[in-house]
């Protein structure tokens, strides 16, 4: 009886003491991200993510995602998702969302990037939407070494592999941005052409002087015999007036 006693007692403390640390633990992030061999540099990498439905009454209808530095909006794709979720890329991260989800159900969904960024790791920082208008923020940052009550999904990646390199970058698929750098190239064509276009506008004008001497020429060469007739007719006008003068009529 006494040692059942004793070992009652010696088990109190360290059932405090495990109580304690229990407490003192720090929370599971709501949001897990995991890659399958996640590592610097990886390509067309496939990033996965779970949040965890938070409300008993109300279910997830959009997340919104900032993405790390390195990772450009553009270079994520939507791989898997709730069904008749869709990914919307924004100017410094994404929005996946779709019909809502199911009260405490968890939203699963899955991103392709082009080409993960050659760091140790990545930051996800997102905002959880529900129906009822609340928001979830796993934004916050480790600090001091102590996990915060609203951590943001971090992936950690291993080193590249060997003979990684990143790659080039991507063409915007915009037909404006297609088109604009040949507008571009005209431009300086257009001013580069224009001594070149000065013969061709000597010959335009060669061409019309050459028409208006061959017309002027022409236009004399059909007037000569009318002025000559002309002239005959008036001196013998003057002629006949000068005989008259000299021979009036019946002298």
């Amino acid at each position: 009886m006494n040692r059942s006693r004793s070992v009652a007692r010696a088990a109190t403390p360290i059932a405090a003491l495990a109580a304690v640390l229990g407490l003192a633990s720090p929370a599971l992030a709501h949001i897990e991200v995991e890659s399958e061999g996640a590592r610097a540099l990886a390509v067309s990498a496939v990033v996965s993510f779970n949040a965890e439905g938070e409300s008993d009454t109300a279910g997830i209808s959009q997340i919104r995602v900032v993405t790390p530095p390195g990772v450009a909006p553009g270079d994520v794709t939507l791989a898997q998702g709730p069904q008749g979720w869709t990914l919307t890329p924004a100017a410094d991260g994404y929005t996946v969302a779709g019909p809502a989800l199911a009260p405490s159900k968890a939203a699963d969904y899955k991103i392709k990037v082009r080409q993960l960024p050659d760091t140790k790791e990545l930051m996800f920082k997102s905002l959880v939407t529900y129906t009822d208008g609340h928001i979830d923020r796993w934004i916050e940052l480790p600090q001091g070494g102590t996990t915060p009550e609203h951590p943001a999904p971090v992936l950690k990646l291993a080193a590249a592999a060997p003979g990684a390199t990143p790659l080039p970058a991507e063409p915007s698929a915009s037909p404006s941005a297609s088109t604009a750098p040949s507008a571009e190239a005209s431009a300086p064509t257009a001013a580069a052409g224009t001594p070149a276009a000065a013969p061709a506008t000597a010959t335009a004008s060669a061409s019309v002087s050459a028409t208006a001497r061959k017309s002027d020429s022409s236009s004399s060469s059909s007037s000569a015999p009318v002025i000559i007739t002309v002239a005959v007719v008036l001196a013998a006008a003057v002629g006949g007036l000068l005989w008259r003068r000299r021979h009036p009529a019946g002298s």
